[in-house]
């Protein structure tokens, strides 16, 4: 059957888990060196995982296996969101012109964080799961950092779960208002009740911040936290790590040996060559923001990625808050590709210095391969890897704003965007297919998102009278 032919979403829903499921298309992403870009490609399925790729053709199927062809359509490995604060969602563009970081933590973190209810929280993380999803963005880290009590936390979990994603839910105690007190010991609770098995689509890992700037000293990454982390066996993503303080802080946790491949350090604009030198002598990972660290102005507003390049670091990318920011990874590619460009040429204009530029090829293994291994799910998702999870796309490009198909990953990151995504797969479970999300009721959610947002924002105005 065709990608497009009535019934195939419905074959795809009612496929069993262990029936084979092979897709050609006009070219297949592996994103996998060994394997590169395949012309003319397909792509295997079975039991969940990447069974095979290749030339098409040279895939062996067996008659039980469910056939899908997609001409004019590129196959490619889902991005990895590594930082989104996802109860954040029914506050989209709120303040589309914020003004600093200041702006947005007295805003929302202080204002309007502390009028959220558990059911507030199932709200927006869940919106910004399918939305995540709705644009090919099929693991994503939420950096929970509202957990009021435990009861906040579970609601956040449960809603990654309803979505469907692969979702890191990364835990942290609100910055501002009243809480229950209940955290960093409340994660050994939700270990055990949500993420006591390895061969899942959730993980947990812990969230903090850099320095007790913003919230004191208690959500400030430090020995305490990272024995925590340590005995929970989780990583760790570190928030708002920049300027001057962020450099200091660095050098210390690298000194008390606290700084490894399971830690993750968020934005990094403004730090120092020793901190950088730290991070790689350490193996430490890094999430960049482009337009977080643009648009907000946080630090110098620059995307650190020369620097991380300087020093064999190689980032995730992130979407950050969608109160004054673009949702979809598609935008992080762009954005970052035109930023890093443009400061090269311009480090040289004048002069005979050659400019050191990243590719369209470089901003996707940032939003794919590098992502997973950001979030420490390298060895699970990433890239069209065969033993690797299926979480892959399906894209359009045939469709009027990608035709025609001369560069399977320049149209991708260039042309692409989420009109483009025919289907989304995770873990070989269809998501969304034929450009739309299946069993979602979106007329609901948008009710279930109304009326929190209306909710939220009442209370919120209620507390500050």
């Amino acid at each position: 059957m065709t990608i497009g032919e009535a019934g195939t979403a419905r074959a795809l829903v009612d496929r069993p888990s262990d029936r084979p499921l092979l897709l050609r298309a006009a070219a297949v992403i592996t994103q996998d060196p060994r394997l590169s870009v395949i012309e003319e490609g397909e792509l295997l399925v079975r039991g969940g995982r990447i069974a095979a790729a290749g030339p098409a053709g040279t895939v062996p199927v067996t008659s039980d296996t469910l056939v899908v062809e997609a001409p004019s359509h590129l196959l490619a490995p889902g991005f990895v969101d590594t930082h989104r604060h996802a109860w954040e969602a029914q506050l989209r563009q709120l303040m589309p012109d914020v003004d600093d970081l200041g702006e947005y933590v007295t805003s929302t973190l202080a204002g309007i964080a502390p009028a959220y209810q558990p059911e507030d929280i199932y709200t927006g993380t869940k919106l910004a799961a399918l939305t995540a999803i709705d644009s090919g963005i099929t693991c994503m880290l939420d950096f929970a950092h509202n957990a009021r009590s435990g009861a906040h936390s579970d609601a956040a979990v449960q809603a990654l779960l309803d979505a469907g994603i692969r979702g890191v839910h990364a835990s942290m105690r609100p910055h501002f208002g009243v809480w229950d007190g209940q955290w960093p010991q409340d994660l050994k609770r939700l270990r055990e009740e949500f993420f006591n098995s390895d061969d899942q689509l959730l993980t947990l890992r812990l969230a903090t911040l850099a320095t007790d700037e913003i919230a004191g000293p208690e959500p400030a990454y430090g020995p305490q936290l990272a024995r925590t982390a340590r005995e929970l066996g989780i990583g760790v993503s570190i928030d708002a790590v920049f300027g001057a303080s962020g450099s200091r802080a660095v050098r210390a946790w690298a000194g008390a040996g606290l700084l490894s491949p399971e830690v993750t350090l968020i934005h990094c604009n403004g730090l120092d060559e020793q901190a950088w030198g730290a991070m790689a002598d350490t193996g430490t990972t890094v999430s960049i923001a482009p337009t977080s660290e643009t648009q907000i102005g946080l630090e110098n507003a620059v995307p650190a990625i020369d620097e991380a390049l300087a020093v064999g670091i190689r980032p995730g990318l992130s979407i950050d808050v969608e109160v004054a920011l673009a949702n979809d990874m598609s935008t992080q590619m762009r954005a970052l590709l035109s930023i890093q460009r443009m400061r090269a040429v311009e480090r040289g204009c004048g002069s005979d210095q050659v400019p050191q530029r990243i590719g369209v090829q470089d901003v996707l293994d940032y939003a794919t391969v590098e992502g997973a291994r950001t979030n420490g799910l390298g060895q699970v998702t990433g890239s069209l890897t065969p033993g690797k999870q299926a979480d892959l796309l399906v894209v359009d490009a045939g469709a009027i704003n990608t035709m025609p198909l001369n560069d399977p990953v320049g149209t991708l990151v260039l042309a692409a965007d989420a009109r483009n995504i025919t289907g989304v797969l995770v873990a070989g479970t269809a998501r969304k297919w034929d450009g739309h999300l299946l069993g979602v009721d979106v007329a609901g959610l948008r009710q279930q998102v109304l009326t929190s947002r209306d909710a939220v924002l009442a209370r919120a105005a209620q507390r500050s009278r």
